[in-house]
């Protein structure tokens, strides 16, 4: 990659490194290079390089990519979709929140923190949204610690009562003043607002059993889904510290636009062009539907007009309740040629005598001879 440093360089890890090396080298480097723990006037820079070269050596088919053609996306460029841009949270502000630990946030009793949730906005199809579908999504959160299980315990560890603060997560100061003695209270500074200290601490989550990770996951999208539905997977926002519940990862579906149909409810909005005499004869016109292999028949009535409307029942949204489908409803657009041959014009002449009404005047012979020879070019 010209003008980039290799990945595995940054990581300080060998090209064979297993995923659990590559996190462990990931963390061990960003609790150095994060901005919010380092001095160094490019600590914000260092970390994007660290964290770029995780997000692709933390993926499988990134890394092999990246392996294979030097780039994440492969030969083929594009590809690659940045997850942080849609949850508004990125790997940096994952760590901020990882480094805040759990301590408390003021007085009062100590008390372990559950995740917070998150947030995500799925963009999917119209056809998507009319079967249903499983659409695979990664983005950053931190998650239970894979070498404690979420205890924060290293192997061997005890948690036991902080000795400072005797399980109460804060302590109590006095301060004279002109005024007297002041009372003040504050976290903890032993346990961090615990309650608790553990001995030994798990050396990859620091104590906190949840680590910064790129997770990926399979949401359900379920047939009928319209847009602005919320769905909610349970467990998988920020982990709980410690092993406390976990928040839950809100997903807001937007169903795109579509080059057809336009979602009314449960019913599909559609237009259909018809020509004069179809529209005051009567016809049947036929267009696909929004389900694979589908095709949607309109009955146009004789004596149609511009903008009426048809309805086709059953052939719209399904309802998420399973049961029924929407309407497909189809405005009617009448189709006025704007060239005739002459023998279309001939007709028509015919037609509006017959009606008694006013067209423009006849054509001269030599005009037909025109449109006569325009047919025969056409």
């Amino acid at each position: 990659m010209p003008g980039s440093r290799d990945y595995y360089e940054i990581l300080g890890v060998d090209r064979d490194a297993d995923q659990r090396t590559i996190k462990r080298a990931f963390l061990k480097k960003a609790r150095t290079v994060h901005p919010d723990v380092s001095d160094d006037p490019h600590a914000e820079e260092k970390f994007k390089e660290l964290n770029e070269a995780y997000s692709v050596l933390s993926d499988e088919q990134k890394r092999a990519n990246y392996d294979r053609f030097g780039t994440a996306d492969g030969p083929g460029g594009s590809g690659f979709v940045d997850f942080n841009d849609i949850f508004g949270m990125g790997m940096d502000d994952i760590f901020s929140s990882f480094f805040g630990g759990g301590r408390a946030q003021g007085g009062g009793q100590a008390r372990r923190r559950r995740g917070r949730d998150m947030a995500i906005t799925l963009a999917v199809t119209l056809e998507e949204a009319a079967l249903g579908c499983v659409k695979t999504v990664s983005y950053d959160r931190l998650a239970p610690c894979e070498d404690c299980h979420g205890t924060g315990c290293a192997e061997g560890a005890q948690e036991t009562q902080c000795p400072r603060c005797h399980g109460t997560g804060y302590i109590t100061t006095m301060q004279r003043s002109i005024f007297g003695q002041i009372q003040s209270t504050s976290p903890c500074p032993e346990c961090g607002g615990e309650g608790t200290v553990i001995d030994h601490p798990c050396d990859m989550c620091d104590g906190q059993g949840r680590t910064p990770t790129h997770e990926k996951i399979d949401i359900e999208v379920p047939a009928g889904i319209a847009s602005g539905r919320q769905l909610r997977v349970r467990g998988y926002g920020e982990a709980g510290f410690r092993g406390e519940e976990g928040g839950d990862l809100l997903v807001t579906v937007v169903v795109e636009e579509h080059e057809r149909f336009q979602r009314s409810g449960d019913d599909l909005l559609c237009a259909v062009t018809v020509s004069i005499a179809q529209a005051a004869l009567g016809c049947r016109v036929t267009v696909p539907g929004i389900m694979p292999d589908e095709t949607i028949s309109f009955d146009i009535p004789a004596g149609t007009q511009f903008g009426d409307t048809v309805v086709a029942e059953e052939f719209g949204m399904p309802r998420m309740d399973g049961t029924t489908r929407g309407r497909a409803i189809a405005q009617v657009r009448v189709e006025v040629p704007r060239k005739l041959s002459g023998e279309a014009r001939a007709l028509l002449e015919r037609y509006a005598a017959a009606m008694d009404e006013e067209v423009a005047p006849k054509r001269s012979v030599g005009e037909r001879i025109r449109d006569a020879i325009d047919d025969m070019i056409d």
